[in-house]
């Protein structure tokens, strides 16, 4: 389906049985929920052809395929649309790392062939470095949507990405040319599960590279050292009252939800300086290229007005000789 050449056998049997952690993220309309459909073998997110975005919070879905091992996704609402405001992007964000819990195996970057890939997207996704460090990159995949209408034009994803725009060719670079195609609309059980064991490879071949771990970041460890006082907590309620233990969980509530609060505010600060940065960067751009297209009508006014008088001296000339 795509040109990894990868051992699925080889690939999948040292991780058979790990729990692995998913996040979809990409622009409303590339097919985020489509996508995590296909990966779970159930219809858990809803989807629908929508430009207003179906997706309105993260949320987690999980399965536990035949052979034991366990998938976790996470879906998330369009976080690169540009008419997303910030606030709303760093709450997400947050949740995100809240249903995560102990890291993340694989971002999957949702790209649709259906729609033009444009700067502003490839700013969205570089920005996720700005919030969880480069290492990010280290475990990006780009899931290409759309399939069915590849092959309705008998082309591949390599015909596709033959006459690649600079800002795509930029992310798969990123991403170390770790793609796949998906047909979220097939019911071909034959291809639903080719398309799998390829992410999941690629999946596996992104958790061996990073040493078998998953991402994490110091957020996630934070709320998992919460988490573990809390459990601590708990298990020394023995004996305590109903008022006390009611007292202590709702304490140990308002401290876990002040931690995804300044995880929140945080995200958001960093978010509004790389909003900032981006704007600057292509307000200098759009100058240049203004400056630019300024330039070349002066010059082609400049060499419009030598051939006026070029062709008056000529006219001269003519007069003068008749």
């Amino acid at each position: 389906m795509g040109s990894n050449s990868i051992d699925v056998e080889q690939e999948l049997t040292p991780f058979s049985g790990v729990e692995r952690t998913m996040v979809l993220v990409g622009r409303t309309g590339n097919g985020k929920s489509a996508t995590g459909n296909s990966i779970l073998g159930t219809k858990a997110f809803k989807s629908t052809r929508s430009s207003a975005g179906v997706t309105s919070t993260c949320k987690l879905e999980r399965t536990v395929k035949s052979d034991g091992q366990i998938i976790n996704v996470i879906d998330t609402p369009g976080l690169f649309d540009s008419a997303v405001e910030s606030e709303f992007i760093s709450k997400e964000i947050a949740k995100c790392v809240d249903l995560a819990k102990d890291g993340i195996h694989a971002v999957l970057v949702v790209l649709s062939v259906r729609n033009r890939f444009t700067k502003e997207e490839e700013a969205a996704i570089l920005s996720l470095q700005t919030l969880f460090s480069s290492k990010i990159t280290d475990y990006m995949i780009v899931v290409f949507t759309g399939g069915d209408e590849l092959e309705e034009n008998e082309e591949t994803l390599e015909d596709y990405l033959g006459p690649c725009p600079e800002p795509l060719k930029n992310i798969l670079n990123l991403c170390r040319n770790r793609r796949v195609l998906f047909d979220n609309k097939t019911i071909d059980k034959t291809k639903k599960a080719e398309q799998f064991r390829e992410l999941l490879s690629l999946v596996n071949m992104v958790i061996a590279q990073n040493g078998g771990q998953p991402y994490t970041y110091e957020w996630f460890t934070e709320l998992k050292k919460l988490r573990s006082s809390h459990q601590k907590e708990v298990e020394s309620l023995k004996g305590k009252s109903n008022k006390e233990i009611s007292e202590l969980k709702e304490d140990m509530k308002r401290s876990y939800d002040d931690q995804l609060k300044r995880i929140s505010d945080t995200v958001e600060l960093r978010l509004r300086e790389t909003t900032t940065r981006l704007e600057q960067q292509l307000a200098e751009e759009q100058a240049a290229r203004l400056k630019v297209e300024a330039n070349a009508q002066i010059a082609d006014q400049k060499s419009k007005d030598e051939i006026r008088k070029l062709e008056k001296k000529v006219d001269g000339k003519w007069c003068a000789i008749l």
